[in-house]
C-alpha cells in the first residue's frame, strides 16, 4: 500500500500516449504522480511480487525500459521511475547531485511500500543506482550496473580523450557541464545534438532508430527539460566527492555489471570491482551503449538469472545481443 497519494498522469510521456509499447503493456503498466515532499515523481508501475526498481539514463525516461518491463513483470512488481528533472516528475533546480536524487529514489519505494527490492541502473540511472545502494544497502537485494563510469572512481572520462570514438563517446560531459552556452546552443537544435549522442553510443549509427530518438529529442523540447538535463553533470563536483567516500564501504549485495561490447564493455565490471566484491560481469556482443533497447532479450534474461541467484558471482560471461 502506497503511503502517499498516488495521481493518475495522462499524455505524453506516460503509458497513455507513448508510441512502440508491446503488445499487452497498457494491461499491466500504469503511470503515476508521486509526491515526496521535496518533490513529485513520476513511475511506471505493474506486475507483481519482490519489487524491481529500474533507473534510466540521460538523455531519456522510463519509456527506455518498455522492452524488458513485461518479462520481468511476470515475476516482480517493477517500478520504473523518472528521476527528478526527467520525464513527467519535477525538475527543480537543484538536488541533482546522487545523494538528494538518489534519496528521491528510497522515498518513493518506501511511498509504494517496498521496503526491499532489487535495482537497475542504466548511464545516469547507474550513477543514482550506485549512490542508492551504498547510501541504503540494507534496501537493495540484487544490484544490476550498466553501461556508465562512476565519477570519482572510474579512470575515465579523462579531460583530454584519445581523438575518434572515446572522444564522440565523452566529449558531452564537459559541454553538459557548462553553466548556460550549453543550453544556448542546443535550444531549438536538439535534434543535433541528441541524434548525435544517440547514433556514436549504439553498436551501430542506427542500433536507435530515427523513431525511437524523435521520441526522447520531444520530451527534451517540453519545458524545462533541456535545463534539467544538464543539471545531474553540473552537479558531478558533489557527486564526485559522495562518491569518494562512499568507496570506503564496499557493497554488501551482489551487483551485475552490464556492458555493452560496442562501447563500455568490461569497463564497467572493472570499474565496480572497485566498489563490491561480489560481482558478476556481462558482456553483451552487438550491443552498444543502449543495451534496454539495443539487446533487450540478452538484458532481460541475465537480469532475471541474476534475481534468481542462478548466475555466478564473481565471474564474467558475454551474451549475444541483438535488437528486438
Amino acid at each position: 500500500m502506497t503511503s502517499v497519494p498516488a495521481e493518475p498522469v495522462t499524455g505524453f510521456g506516460t503509458v497513455t500516449a507513448m508510441p512502440d509499447l508491446p503488445d499487452g503493456f497498457l494491461d499491466r503498466f500504469r503511470s503515476h504522480r508521486y509526491d515526496l515532499g521535496e518533490v513529485t515523481l513520476h513511475a511506471v508501475t505493474g506486475g507483481s511480487g519482490p519489487a524491481v526498481l529500474l533507473v534510466g539514463g540521460w538523455p531519456q525516461f522510463w519509456w527506455q525500459w518498455r522492452k524488458v518491463m513485461l518479462p520481468l513483470a511476470e515475476h516482480f512488481s517493477v517500478v520504473a521511475v523518472d528521476p527528478r528533472g526527467v520525464g513527467r516528475s519535477d525538475k527543480p533546480e537543484t538536488g541533482y547531485d546522487s545523494a538528494t536524487a538518489a534519496g528521491d529514489l528510497a522515498r518513493l519505494m518506501t511511498a509504494l511500500g517496498h521496503d526491499r527490492f532489487r535495482l537497475v541502473g542504466h548511464d545516469v540511472g547507474m550513477m543514482l543506482s550506485y549512490a542508492l545502494a551504498s547510501d541504503h544497502p540494507s534496501r537493495v537485494t540484487r544490484l544490476v550496473l550498466a553501461e556508465a563510469a562512476l565519477p570519482g572512481i572510474s579512470d575515465d572520462p579523462g579531460a583530454v580523450p584519445a581523438a575518434g570514438r572515446p572522444v564522440e563517446a565523452t566529449w558531452h560531459f564537459m559541454f553538459n557541464r557548462l553553466a548556460t552556452v550549453n543550453e544556448e546552443l542546443v535550444r531549438g537544435r536538439e535534434d543535433i545534438y541528441y541524434r548525435d549522442q544517440f547514433a556514436v553510443k549504439g553498436a551501430t549509427p542506427t542500433a536507435m532508430p530515427k523513431h525511437v530518438v524523435d521520441v526522447y529529442v520531444d520530451a527534451l523540447r517540453a519545458p524545462g527539460a533541456l535545463h534539467a538535463s544538464f543539471q545531474y553533470y553540473r552537479a558531478l563536483d558533489a557527486t564526485i566527492a559522495q562518491n569518494r567516500a562512499r568507496v570506503r564501504a564496499a557493497l554488501p549485495m551482489p551487483v551485475l555489471a552490464v556492458g555493452g561490447a560496442a562501447f563500455r564493455g568490461a569497463a564497467v565490471a572493472r570499474d565496480v570491482r572497485r566498489v563490491a566484491a561480489d560481482v558478476t560481469e556481462l558482456v553483451i556482443e552487438g550491443c552498444g551503449h543502449y543495451a534496454p533497447e539495443e539487446a533487450p532479450e540478452a538484458l532481460t534474461s541475465a537480469m532475471l538469472s541474476f534475481f534468481a541467484g542462478s548466475m555466478g558471482s564473481t565471474g564474467s560471461t558475454r551474451s549475444t545481443g541483438g535488437s528486438a
